[in-house]
């Protein structure tokens, strides 16, 4: 249970399944295939988001840039304009304009991608092959496919962030408090006595969020799986979450990780 701090940058070779605020200029160290590290040359960058094999970047004028993989046409972003958040799933990328509505590329399985008449969007969240949108009103709407669940948000309200991981769906409430739906096994949507939470994150197989005090709080609690052991970590902003492990960005712009390993596990 080894938690190692790191330079910010290194987040951008860790992650698989995450967005976050990064400097203007970004360099990123190949991980497991270098297209969608071929990032050096990105400027004027606001926020980031990683999908399975891509990268999304948002710029400063509000258009979009990708690299890696686009055998779906995730990357086909190049004519998005008035883009003011952008989120990455397993094989898609999505967008929210200025005007609250969103917009999607790459490959449309179970309809993910089909997003064309969401309107008055704050937020996305992609996950493998689901997408999920909040409204302005606090409501979520959901695409994609169903299997466990994920896609069931039409009774949640109050919401102000959402999260996806691969196959679950995890809202946070404007009162601090955590729902979670979708494929729920090993614990990943135990966050029910979770408060005072500010921000979430959703990885492959298990649920992060950030308290007001800076603290973080892992679903399962499990203190065996290396990649939940953030119980001891402080003054925490932003946490996000990728298939086995956990990234948290300290207020001083370090970064903090707990990683691990687990064979034999069943979504």
């Amino acid at each position: 249970m080894e938690n190692r701090k790191m330079l910010l940058p290194a987040l951008l070779s860790m992650a698989l399944v995450f967005s976050l605020i990064l400097p203007a200029s970004i360099m990123c160290a190949p991980f497991y295939r270098p297209s969608e590290c071929d990032i050096g040359d990105w400027t004027d960058i606001t926020q980031i988001a990683a999908g399975t094999w891509h990268t999304v970047g948002l710029k400063f004028d509000g258009t979009v840039v990708a690299a890696g993989d686009n055998h779906f046409g995730e990357c086909d972003v190049g004519g998005w304009t008035n883009i003011i958040q952008v989120a990455a799933g397993g094989y898609h990328t999505v967008g929210v304009k200025t005007d609250g509505t969103v917009v999607a590329a790459g490959r449309n399985n179970g309809g993910c991608c089909e997003v064309g008449n969401w309107t008055g969007i704050n937020q996305t969240a992609a996950g493998h092959y689901h997408t999920v949108g909040v409204k302005t009103d606090g409501t979520v709407v959901a695409v994609g496919r169903n299997d466990d669940g994920q896609c069931d948000v039409g009774n949640l309200t109050d919401i102000i962030q959402v999260a996806s991981g691969n196959f679950h769906t995890v809202g946070l409430k404007s009162d601090g408090t955590v729902v979670a739906l979708g494929s729920c096994k090993r614990g990943r949507c135990d966050v029910g006595d979770w408060t005072d939470i500010v921000q979430v994150a959703a990885g492959e197989w298990h649920t992060v969020g950030v308290k007001s005090d800076g603290t973080a709080v892992a679903a399962p609690d499990d203190e065996d799986l290396e990649w939940y052991d953030v119980g001891v970590w402080t003054d925490i902003i932003q946490v996000a979450a990728g298939s086995q492990h956990t990234i948290g960005l300290e207020s001083d712009g370090t970064v903090v990780a707990a990683c691990g390993w687990l064979t034999n596990i069943v979504p």
